[in-house]
């Protein structure tokens, strides 16, 4: 591979500028496992077919995940309890798979076969559930309206959930990460479409949502669960064949091994040599010169966290470097490769505050919707429908911001970006603040109209009031989960960018923990002190105390995320002249000032 990689070097010598322009040299290949050719691999001819299974993915969850609960205490009879622990179990497993999925797929599988796997296993999850509807011997019984299901239907059907949610784990990480990975950092015009790939991936992923929230829920409402059930099975394996059609457009990055590896042997090597004096200047640092780098982009020195640099000073000159190993001796790019997912640490906590308002629109927003008045003229809105407000906020901040804002921000800030990754996701958070405020007014004026009438208040108000706070939310999305989605994938190692996309995913599942927590801490508290918040319904809790504290939380997280990025560094690649490389500009442009 190193032979390879310095006959690369030669040719882009010998031929310069033209020789890159038509050669992806980036460490991927196409799949005949060649050079890629930078006019018929890649970039959008590529990712299109893979937002298409995107599309259809997110179709299949949303429009399984937001009536679950439903089908658990309508059709298995399960009580109200033990359905809301159903499914925040098969939730939680479901969140945390991906950090399994992208593991593997960064270190063994590689992310397009991790891809394929877990779509081939999500379908026969599909195929599964709506066999568990059809099929007579697996039914829940054979009347139409069942008053107790079969052990057998039961366990059919969490046996399918559960190949979903495996599926799902390997399918999130890889897939975003795949998709980015069709765009060449090095090259400049590659490196803007990169930017805008997770605006368009957003964007069909909304559109997936927001038909799973509306038209497949319409169809289980209306016709029936089975029903539902094909039309995603038949999405799934059109788009399946849609991704495995595209194969000849991709690039494809071969997997490196573990990704914790790495970082291990630069701690390890960084302790035993603890005691030796620092070099003078950094360039006395081990580093592999860059013709002989198999693979992946080299990094610059930096100075956070300076001990981990004693993992690559050089001991014995005299000696052959070869004979240290990589357990005494590591490079200065493994070196800063750990100390990017150190700098992670403190910005992946400072974004909890934000999911936990998040969650707050798929559950009490949502229960909030299911007391009011949801007709319009003769149509009765489902419940678990109006998250699609949420969906629409999404793509319209989205589309806004990749049409309008970037173009004139680029001009203003002289930044390819427009503003830099930690300022979007900020300005989201500003989002949420103001959501829990919108939904705080709401709710007080929801409270005050059962307090004149307790029989027919809530049912008097309309569920429109409920618009403002689902779109502001998904505004709020629109920047800060894209931007997630981007740090996460770009601030990473390049060796394990499918387990940054999982880091991104496992924000949303450890916020939905902690909310969880908070309310039975609020719960126990204001117990305590005469009255729950929470009571045995929406008309005897305060809602709107509970949102106003989540408001004040995420004021006061978001003054502690601003100090955080004005001091975050972001990754520094050399040879590449892009905004925010160079560390002291990387430190200014993190600001949020």
């Amino acid at each position: 591979m190193m032979e390879q990689n310095k006959g690369k070097e030669m040719v882009r010598a010998k031929n310069g500028g033209d020789d890159e322009q038509k050669w992806v040299y980036d460490s991927s290949v196409d799949h005949k496992g060649r050079v890629p050719l930078r006019a018929s691999t890649g970039v959008w001819k590529a990712s299109l077919y893979i937002i298409a299974i995107e599309f259809s993915e997110r179709l299949s969850y949303f429009g399984i995940a937001t009536s679950l609960i439903i089908y658990l205490t309508k059709v298995i009879h399960q009580d109200l309890k033990t359905a809301a622990k159903s499914v925040n179990y098969w939730t939680g497993v479901t969140t945390l798979m991906p950090l399994f999925g992208g593991f593997i797929a960064d270190a063994y599988l590689g992310r397009y076969y991790t891809v394929l796997v877990s779509s081939i296993v999500y379908l026969s999850g599909l195929v599964l559930l709506t066999m568990s509807w059809f099929e007579p011997s697996l039914k829940a019984c054979d009347a139409d309206v069942c008053n107790e299901s079969r052990k057998v239907h039961e366990v059919v059907f969490f046996l399918a959930l559960y190949l979903i949610s495996i599926g799902t784990g390997g399918h999130k990480p890889s897939l975003e990460s795949f998709g980015a990975d069709q765009f060449d950092d090095d090259h400049s015009e590659e490196r803007k479409k990169k930017m805008s790939f997770f605006n368009w991936w957003n964007f069909g992923l909304c559109c997936g949502l927001l038909l799973g929230v509306t038209v497949v829920v319409y169809v289980q409402d209306h016709v029936n669960w089975g029903v539902a059930d094909i039309i995603l099975t038949i999405v799934m394996a059109c788009s399946l064949l849609i991704f495995v059609i595209g194969r000849p457009c991709y690039r494809y990055r071969k997997p490196s091994g573990s990704p914790f590896t790495p970082m291990i042997q630069v701690f390890l090597a960084a302790m035993s040599k603890r005691k030796l004096p620092y070099p003078s200047s950094p360039s006395e640092l081990y580093e592999v010169p860059k013709t002989q780098r198999a693979q992946g982009r080299l990094l610059c020195h930096t100075k956070k966290h300076k001990f981990l640099d004693r993992a690559a000073i050089v001991e014995d000159k005299e000696h052959s470097i070869d004979k240290q190993g990589p357990w005494r001796l590591a490079t200065v790019t493994k070196v800063e490769e750990t100390k990017l997912v150190l700098n992670m640490i403190p910005i992946w906590l400072a974004t909890l505050p934000f999911g936990i308002c998040v969650a707050q629109a798929a559950t009490f927003f949502i229960k909030q919707g299911a007391t009011m008045n949801r007709n319009i003229g003769d149509f009765q809105v489902p419940p678990a429908s109006i998250y699609a407000l949420a969906a629409i906020g999404m793509i319209i901040s989205v589309t806004i911001y990749e049409k309008l804002l970037v173009p004139a921000l680029r001009k203003a800030t002289r930044n390819e970006r427009g503003i830099t990754i930690l300022q979007r996701i900020g300005i989201g958070m500003v989002f949420s603040i103001a959501t829990m405020i919108v939904a705080a007014l709401v709710e007080r004026k929801r409270l005050g109209v059962v307090k004149k009438d307790p029989v027919n208040g809530s049912p008097s108000m309309s569920v429109l009031w409920l618009a403002p706070q689902f779109i502001i939310i998904g505004a709020g999305d629109g920047f800060a989960l894209v931007g997630l989605q981007e740090y996460f994938y770009d601030q990473v190692p390049d060796s394990m960018r499918s387990l940054g996309i999982a880091l991104y995913l496992s924000v949303n599942g450890a916020a939905n923990f902690l909310s969880s927590l908070l309310i039975t801490l609020v719960d126990h508290i204001t117990e305590k002190g005469g009255k729950s918040w929470f009571g045995k319904d929406l008309n005897s809790s305060r809602l709107d105390n509970f949102y106003w504290l989540l408001a004040i939380i995420t004021m006061v997280n978001l003054c502690v995320y601003v100090f955080l990025a004005k001091r975050y560094s972001y990754k520094n690649v050399q040879n590449i002249a892009v905004a925010n490389y160079n560390e002291d500009d990387a430190n200014a442009a993190g600001s949020m000032a």
